[in-house]
């Protein structure tokens, strides 16, 4: 097996790995994301929000990876694009790090309500509001706006190089900028964030993240752009 075609699978199992564990962080989350007072209560699923808070890292560092494995190809055809779309990335997992922090604050400040004689309520509950603020501004500008750029550069990095068939570049180039548009839309209340449209506008990206995996873990980068890029070589090399 070439060493792209290692590369090709390693990238496609990151994209998967992101995507099942964003989904099963989300869901693990539940009970202190849909459960207003939880830094009061009992915490009894603290374990399943330790849990989602594992999957969201694994999520973090998946996403780190697939731009640092991808970054060696696709600097050939545009070094600097190349280096955004790892730089960009970086700051998505960084984001996503600190919603798992604000979470887990709130798991620590449930364990100093429960252990207090005269705890203070109040204090403890806009403790918690404050904590889950930070982190739905997290869970919105790191998957979603940031997410944005990243994906627009690999699409247009992707369809340049001829590396995958034209219509996952598209999706790419497609689903990029209206992540962030939907990011933004977000933002200034246009609907919520978990909503027919925000989901709708989301829809695009993933089908461009498993297209991708699919390709790469079953057929690889096409070949046709390897022979290109050393006809390129022999090329530069008969000039100089």
């Amino acid at each position: 097996m070439n060493s792209n075609k290692q590369t090709a699978i390693i990238v496609g199992l990151l994209f998967i790995i992101a995507a099942v564990t964003a989904i099963v962080g989300l869901i693990m989350y539940n009970p202190i994301l849909n459960n207003p007072g939880y830094i009061i209560k009992a915490g009894t699923n603290e374990t399943q929000v330790l849990w989602g808070a594992i999957f969201e890292i694994m999520l973090a560092f998946a996403v780190i990876g697939t731009s640092i494995t991808l970054y060696p190809i696709l600097k050939k055809y545009n070094a600097t694009l190349a280096l955004g779309t790892v730089c960009f990335r970086i700051l998505e997992a960084t984001l996503i790090i600190i919603g798992i922090l604000s979470l887990l604050a709130i798991v620590t400040l449930n364990h100093g309500f429960l252990k207090e004689v005269n705890p203070n309520i109040p204090a403890y509950l806009i403790a918690e509001k404050l904590l889950l603020a930070i982190r739905n501004w997290t869970f919105l500008y790191g998957p979603n706006l940031v997410l944005g750029p990243s994906t627009l550069m690999t699409g247009y990095l992707l369809y340049k190089s001829k590396l995958v068939p034209g219509f996952i570049s598209i999706l790419g180039l497609v689903g990029g900028p209206l992540i962030s548009i939907c990011a933004l839309l977000v933002t200034f209340g246009t609907f919520p964030q978990i909503s027919f449209w925000g989901i709708l506008l989301a829809i695009p990206v993933f089908v461009y993240e498993m297209s991708l995996a699919a390709w790469l873990l079953i057929k690889g980068f096409n070949s046709t752009s390897e022979t290109y890029e050393v006809s390129d070589e022999i090329i530069q090399f008969g000039r100089d």
